[in-house]
C-alpha cells in the first residue's frame, strides 16, 4: 500500500489510541494489584489461626473472613483476579485496535475529500476551461481557505490568459495591416510605374516601413520592461525628464514644468522611454491650445497632467492594456502602435514603482508614478 497521507492518518489516529489506553489499562491493573495486596496481607494477619495462637486476656478483633472459607484458596484469590483482568484489557485492546482503523480509515477520508476534490478539479483544468472554480463549500477552515486561494489564482490566470490572447490578435492585426498595405503598394503603384507614382509608392512603403520599426521597437521595450532590468544605477530624474521635456514637439500645446532634484535607481535607457512616452502621449491626446503639467518631486514621484478628452473613470485600466484606445481595441493609425502606456507601466513595475491614473475634472487624465527611495 502506498504511504499516502490518508494512510498516515489513519496510523497516528490507531497510534495515539493505542498508546493512550495501554497506559490506562496498565495504569489501572498496577494499581488493582497494589490494593489487591493490601486489602488481603490485613485479611491473612486475622486469619483464625493467628487469632487462636493470641495470649489470653488480650481483646481480640473479629475476625476479617469467615472461619468456612479455605486460606489457600484467599491466597491465589488476587492473582486470579489480576490475570483476568489482564486478559479482558488484551482482547479490549485488540478489539478496539481494529475499530480504531476502521473509524481513523473513514475519519480520514472524510477530512480529505475537500483536498480531492480540489486536487480533481486542477488537474481537470487547461487554457480552454479556466473559467471553472473549485467553489468548495462547508464552514471556514484552512482546506476550504485554500480551495479560495485557488480561485483567486484561477481568476488571475484567465485575466492574464484572456489578456496574452488579445496582446496576440492585435499584434497580428497590426503587424498584417502594414504588410497589405505594402502589397497594395507593389501590385497597384507599380503596375504602371511613371515618375509620380514611383514617388508616391516609395513614401508610402517608407511610412509603412517606419511604422513596422516603431511597433517593432515597442513590442521589444515592452518585453524588455516585463523581464526585468538588466543594468542598474543612480540616475537623476529631474535631469532625465529635463531632457524628454525638451526633446517633446509641443506642437501648439503649454508645456509647464515644476522639476525638483531627486536621484533614483534604474536602467537610463528605459527610464528616458517611460518619460518620453509619458510626454508623448499626454501632447498627442490633448487639446490643440491645451496645457502639459509635469511635475517631480523630492521623494521620487512624476506628475504628468494634460487637458485632453474627458475619460470616463471606469475605463482608465484599459489604457495600459497594450494595442488598447479609449474608443477601439485596435488602433488602426499609422503614427502610433498602442503601446505607450502600456510600455510605460511594464518600465514602472519592472523598477518598483507605483503608477496610477485618474480622470481630471474637465477632462484629461493624470499619471503619477512613484519611485522607491534609492536603497542605502
Amino acid at each position: 500500500m502506498r504511504r499516502t497521507v490518508r494512510v498516515r492518518l489513519t496510523a497516528v489516529y490507531t497510534g495515539l489510541f493505542l498508546a493512550t489506553s495501554t497506559v490506562l489499562l496498565v495504569t489501572t491493573n498496577l494499581l488493582l494489584k497494589i490494593n489487591l495486596q493490601k486489602r488481603f496481607e490485613g485479611i491473612f494477619v486475622h486469619t483464625p489461626e493467628k487469632l487462636a495462637g493470641a495470649p489470653a486476656g488480650l481483646p481480640t478483633d473479629p475476625p476479617a473472613v469467615p472461619p468456612h472459607l479455605p486460606t489457600g484458596e484467599l491466597r491465589v484469590l488476587p492473582a486470579e483476579v489480576l490475570a483476568y483482568q489482564w486478559t479482558i484489557a488484551g482482547v479490549t485492546i485488540v478489539v478496539l485496535t481494529f475499530a480504531s482503523i476502521v473509524i481513523g480509515w473513514w475519519l480520514a477520508g472524510r477530512l480529505l475529500r475537500p483536498l480531492h476534490h480540489i486536487t480533481a478539479t486542477a488537474r481537470r483544468l487547461s487554457l480552454s476551461n479556466l473559467h471553472e472554480r473549485i467553489a468548495l463549500t462547508g464552514p471556514r477552515n484552512e482546506l476550504t481557505e485554500l480551495a479560495d486561494t485557488f480561485d483567486t489564482m484561477l481568476e488571475r490566470l484567465e485575466r492574464s490568459v484572456e489578456s496574452q490572447r488579445r496582446f496576440i490578435a492585435n499584434a497580428s492585426h497590426e503587424l498584417r495591416t502594414p504588410l497589405a498595405i505594402q502589397r497594395a503598394a507593389i501590385q497597384i503603384g507599380l503596375d504602371a510605374p511613371s515618375p509620380e507614382r514611383l514617388a508616391r509608392v516609395r513614401a508610402e512603403l517608407l511610412e509603412v516601413n517606419r511604422r513596422n520599426e516603431r511597433l517593432i521597437d515597442g513590442l521589444l521595450l515592452l518585453a524588455q520592461g516585463e523581464h526585468g532590468l538588466t543594468t542598474v544605477e543612480p540616475v537623476a530624474l529631474d535631469l532625465l525628464v529635463h531632457r524628454a521635456v525638451g526633446e517633446t514637439p509641443a506642437n501648439g500645446r503649454t508645456i509647464r514644468r515644476v522639476i525638483e532634484p531627486v536621484m533614483v535607481t534604474g536602467d537610463l535607457v528605459l527610464l528616458h522611454r517611460l518619460v518620453a512616452n509619458l510626454m508623448d502621449n499626454a501632447v498627442k491626446y490633448n487639446r490643440t491650445d491645451g496645457v502639459v503639467d509635469v511635475h517631480v518631486t523630492a521623494a521620487g514621484r512624476l506628475t504628468v497632467r494634460n487637458s485632453g478628452p474627458e475619460i470616463p473613470e471606469n475605463r482608465i485600466a484599459e489604457l495600459f492594456e497594450p494595442f488598447r484606445r479609449l474608443h477601439a481595441a485596435r488602433t488602426g493609425s499609422a503614427d502610433s502602435a498602442g503601446l505607450g502606456l502600456s510600455i510605460v507601466a511594464a518600465i514602472a513595475h519592472a523598477h518598483g514603482a507605483k503608477i496610477t491614473a485618474r480622470p481630471n475634472r474637465g477632462g484629461g487624465l493624470e499619471l503619477t508614478v512613484q519611485f522607491p527611495p534609492p536603497p542605502g
